[in-house]
């Protein structure tokens, strides 16, 4: 499968197109029809996530979304452009998802974590100076048409 890069400006109205389309490329990737929702939950609240923190920190910067599929993976990064120094709850500079699915504070922000943990098959949180990004990643059993 190719790779297709989007970016859009840190508008919430914009995360459901994220969404949507997100889902058609893993649709067409092979991730199968039972697990479409939970691709399409996991992006939504990781476009949310640096959404807010767009607007807060750099609202002219736009979020970037890539997706990508190798070795019978589907997998979609979001990155923000907003400091690691930022990100909720001290996130440490890269983590799993059992590292940030148990160790969470209340924070609205850490709950989308661990709902994002909870629905991808597989989740990287990578915290830098020049950003965050979050890697998820689902079965695509099916050959890719992309």
């Amino acid at each position: 499968m190719s790779t297709v890069e989007l970016s859009f400006s840190a508008l919430p109205v914009h995360v459901r197109t994220a969404r949507l389309i997100v889902t058609a490329v893993a649709r067409r990737s092979g991730v199968a029809e039972p697990l479409l929702d939970e691709v399409r939950l996991a992006v939504g609240e990781a476009c949310s996530r640096a959404v807010e923190a767009h607007r807060r920190h750099c609202p002219d910067e736009p979020v970037r979304l890539e997706l990508s599929g190798a070795d019978r993976r589907f997998e979609v990064t979001v990155s923000d452009t907003v400091p690691g120094d930022d990100t909720p709850g001290g996130l440490p500079a890269t983590m799993d998802a059992d590292e940030f699915e148990y160790g969470l504070g209340e924070g609205t922000a850490e709950l989308g974590l661990a709902v994002i943990a909870g629905l991808a098959d597989d989740v990287e949180i990578a915290a830098t100076p020049k950003g965050v990004q979050i890697r998820m990643s689902w079965p695509a059993e099916a050959e890719a048409t992309i």
